[in-house]
Parts: structure tokens; sequence; C-alpha cells
């Protein structure tokens, strides 16, 4: 069911195209390592870039933002640097293969002492005192972005091929779709490190129900399938389309009931959870290591 959640591209046919040609090509996502643990939502982009990877066995490159995240978080480098090691565990865990696979920090790999000077100061300097020392406009170019948007369009003007860009749908909140998930109220998503207990609380007490308000109603008039949060992260996470399309009746129709589509949530998100988990208690220091250290990828350009 993952597949059908990334629902639009940019030049994907390009790279599709090239490659049954013969020509190589790379992966590359990564994540902004602000919070302790992933939660649910983080570990989507990098389910399919594993299925992605292993579909067209190509290399893989991880960046993890930790000079961001010092710039737009109350967080200190050490810390920054802390976090993106521990998220890197998280990333390993899904299962990559490090003998194809790349993962970088931009305070290790891109930087050094120098770098992380230029990012204090950086941290430091607003607009206001840039127009006031260069007397920019809001028309002047910048020397930096971290989107893939720009890449993609400033890629052709320096003479390289455009990315191929993937974008998934958007992964709810427990609240609802037009909450966010947000590490400051941790009953906003499930986590990686969440114990099942927690799991079952949360998804109890927090996911947002499509149901009636009553049996007799429910009965009468079925699950609003459209607002349902237990139904919308069964989307994304049971691997039986049967048994998916099985409950959407059901709970549709008004014979299943809110408490039991929430039950077997729990069972499906309790044993994703623990399996990371044992995965992830697996991932050393020494593992990390390997994933990072600057080396030949297999089947790489040049």
């Amino acid at each position: 069911m993952l597949m059908s959640f990334f629902f639009s591209d940019r030049d994907l046919n390009t790279i599709l195209d090239l490659y049954e040609a013969g020509e190589k090509f790379y992966l590359y996502t990564g994540r902004g390592p602000s919070s302790e643990s992933l939660h649910l939502g983080h570990l989507i982009p990098f389910m399919f870039t594993k299925y992605l990877q292993d579909a067209f066995k190509v290399p893989l490159v991880i960046q993890l933002t930790d000079d961001e995240k010092f710039l737009w978080k109350n967080l200190t480098i050490a810390e920054c640097k802390r976090l993106a090691r521990e998220n890197a565990k998280d990333i390993i865990a899904c299962g990559f293969d490090v003998e194809g696979t790349f993962i970088f920090t931009d305070l290790n790999y891109v930087g050094g002492a120098f770098y992380e000077n230029m990012l204090e100061v950086a941290k430091r300097v607003t607009y206001n005192n840039l127009r006031g020392i260069f007397g920019i406009t809001p028309e002047d170019q910048i020397g930096k972005d971290p989107y893939f948007r720009m890449t993609h369009d400033v890629a052709p003007k320096i003479g390289f091929q455009k990315p191929s860009l993937i974008e998934s749908r958007f992964f709810p909140a427990l609240q609802g779709e037009c909450t966010k998930m947000s590490a400051s109220d941790p009953n906003s998503a499930i986590y990686v490190t969440d114990s099942s207990k927690q799991i079952k609380a949360k998804v109890n007490k927090y996911a947002f129900s499509g149901g009636q308000a009553s049996v007799e109603l429910h009965r009468k008039l079925g699950a609003n399938l459209d607002v349902d949060v237990p139904l919308k992260y069964l989307n994304f996470f049971l691997e039986d389309d049967d048994e998916l399309d099985h409950i959407k009746k059901e709970y549709k129709e008004g014979r299943m009931l809110t408490g039991e589509v929430k039950q077997r949530l729990i069972a499906v998100l309790s044993e994703l959870v623990a399996r990371h988990q044992r995965a992830r208690a697996q991932v050393t220091e020494e593992m990390v290591d390997a994933f990072m250290a600057v080396r030949p990828l297999p089947n790489m350009f040049g």
C-alpha cells in the first residue's frame, strides 16, 4: 500500500528512460535531525527509498542537515551532531545495505571547525544586518537553499541533469489532517521509541475518528473514511490489501465500529515499532561510522 501514497513526480520518466538505456543514477534523500526519535511519518520516505534501492540496485546518499537545525532550532552544534548520529541509527535500522549507502552529516562532511564558526556567526546575522552591511534587496541572489525544487530549477543552468523528484501524500497527526505532528506534543504522533502500551493509549485516546457519535447512529450511517485517522494510518502500514479493502467496506457501511478499527491499527503499529526497535538495538556506533565513511559506492558515476 505504501507505493500508492507517492503520487507525483518531476522528470521521473527522464531518469527511467536513461536507466533503460544503460545510464547510471543514484538515489538521494535526507532528514533534518531536530529530535531524539523519529515518528512514523519520518519513516515513510526511508521505507520507500529502500524499496527503490532494492528495485534498481543503485547507490543511495542520505544527507543529515544538522547545520540547518542549528540555525533553525535552539540547539548547540554539539547537540545537533549527536541528534544526527542518533537519527542515523533509526535510518540504518530500516535495513539499508552499507555497501551501497553513504550517510553524511553537514557538520562533519561539509564542515569542520571553520564551518562551525561560520554557522555561529550566521545564526546571529539577520536580514536587516545584511541589508545594512551589503545593501542587498529582495531581488538579489542568495547562496543557500536546502530544498530540492531550487536544485531542480538550477541544475540545467550549470550543466547538470535535473534530479527526479517523487512526492508523497501528507501523513496526518493523530488528531487529524488539520493538525501537525510535533515533537513538542508527543501525543500528536507515534514514535519509534513508543512502547505497545503507549501506542495503544495514543491511538485509543487521540486518533481522530470518522465514526458516528453513537453505535446506533454508526450502524445506520457508517463511518466517514475521509477524516478517519486510524484508517489513514492503516492505508500506509497494513500490507494486506484485501484486508484493508474489507475494513474500508465494513467500516463505511457501519458493520465495523471505530474501536475495532483502532484495535487493528494498534496491532499493526505495535508490531511495526517493535520490529524497528529490535533492528535499532543492533545498530552500533561502529555501524554508523561505516555508513558515514567516505568511500566509492558501487555503480556510482566516475
